[in-house]
């Protein structure tokens, strides 16, 4: 694709178009920014060239002007001498300088046109390669800012689990103290005494067990609520 084809076409395109066309944006815009800047080198360069050769032509259309003045003095000379024939001669020379004249100045106007697109293009380009840093710039933040909020909800995830773990192992600590003072009361008495005082526990039994059931239901609870 030449220089040109490929200019309009970076100007005529639609960038948030592209960008959800892609399916790297990322990637897409750095592609986009590359391209970009390539081009706007060559647009630039092309330009250098288009000025140096309209300063060439502005320098030939100096000279041409004095050779054409210089040929009217001796065409004016010519006739003073009463050389009719070598006046009409110089005045030869001196049209074809003018008509010289003529197309190097058609060359000059040529080439300052094309500056001028060339300065309005770049113009064009520059905006746009602009916008597209712009845009990249735009898209890292919401990068960062997706990977800060995503980082901060694992961690407060990572906390919540870890408080659910802890509630859990201190309602086994509750279980287990339970459990053991139970054990206790049955310690340093014969079968008798072991018996009444199962019989007498019983409705002390309803109660812990009431108790072991409130603080399962808790617990089940609990690590539902972690698992989710």
């Amino acid at each position: 694709m030449g220089i040109f084809s490929r200019l309009t076409d970076i100007i005529n395109s639609n960038l948030n178009s592209l960008l959800d066309r892609a399916e790297d944006p990322k990637k897409m815009i750095r592609l986009i920014i590359q391209e970009m800047e390539e081009t706007l080198v060559e647009v630039r360069s092309s330009s250098a060239r288009v000025i140096a050769d309209k300063k060439e032509a502005q320098r030939r259309l100096g000279r041409l002007q004095l050779e054409a003045g210089d040929w009217e003095k001796k065409a004016r000379l010519a006739l003073e001498k009463g050389r009719e024939d070598l006046a009409r001669a110089a005045l030869s020379e001196k049209q074809a300088l003018q008509d010289e004249y003529a197309l190097v100045e058609q060359e000059f106007d040529a080439l300052d046109d094309h500056l001028a697109q060339l300065s309005s293009e770049i113009s064009q380009l520059q905006q746009k390669l602009n916008d597209a840093k712009a845009k990249q710039k735009s898209m890292l933040m919401r990068q960062q800012t997706v990977s800060s909020r995503l980082k901060t909800r694992r961690q407060l995830q990572k906390d919540n689990l870890q408080d659910a773990f802890e509630k859990f192992e201190h309602y086994e600590r509750r279980m287990d103290s339970m459990e053991g003072e139970l054990e206790s009361m049955s310690l340093g008495g014969d079968d008798r005494n072991h018996l009444a005082n199962e019989i007498n526990s019983l409705a002390q039994d309803d109660g812990i067990n009431a108790e072991l059931d409130r603080l399962k239901a808790e617990m089940q609870r609990d690590k539902s609520s972690a698992q989710e």
